[in-house]
């Protein structure tokens, strides 16, 4: 069972950023037409993406993160679950990232780096990447097109 801290600015808090940036990002999702699922367990299992977009055939999958700091990092678990995932399903994953004041970031997970405990990607290589919100639409176009 997942513990959570009742210190303010912990586990609690940062919960319940990461559902906000998740529920806001199900919605601009749903907004543009796709019908949008929000894993149930998001953020304590490592079995499906937090967020799955479909749309004509074809799909997204999402990782969220509503991180702050100058890098976000995922346990090596999680991140083989999700590659499992992507190749399973043919849906372009990435992980998604949510820095205050700057938006979303859009990262594929071959773009993240192996470190000795995580795979990771600072904030500058994510801001040089630059794919934002406007630029993932592309990416759901199924495979036989």
């Amino acid at each position: 069972m997942r513990s959570i801290s009742l210190i303010p600015g912990d586990s609690v808090n940062r919960y319940s950023k990461g559902a906000r940036g998740e529920r806001e990002l199900l919605n601009r999702l749903s907004d543009i037409g796709y019908s949008v699922i929000r894993s149930a367990g998001s953020g304590v299992n490592s079995i499906s993406p937090d967020i799955i977009a479909v749309k004509g055939g074809a799909g997204l999958a999402f990782e969220c993160k509503a991180w702050n700091k100058g890098s976000i990092a995922i346990e090596p678990e999680k991140f083989e679950s999700l590659k499992r995932w992507r190749d399973n399903s043919g849906f372009k994953t990435f992980m998604a990232w949510r820095v205050n004041g700057k938006g979303w970031y859009f990262i594929f997970l071959d773009e993240m780096t192996r470190n000795e405990k995580t795979y990771s990607i600072t904030r500058k290589t994510a801001e040089s990447i630059g794919r934002k919100f406007e630029n993932i639409i592309q990416y759901a176009v199924p495979e036989d097109r």
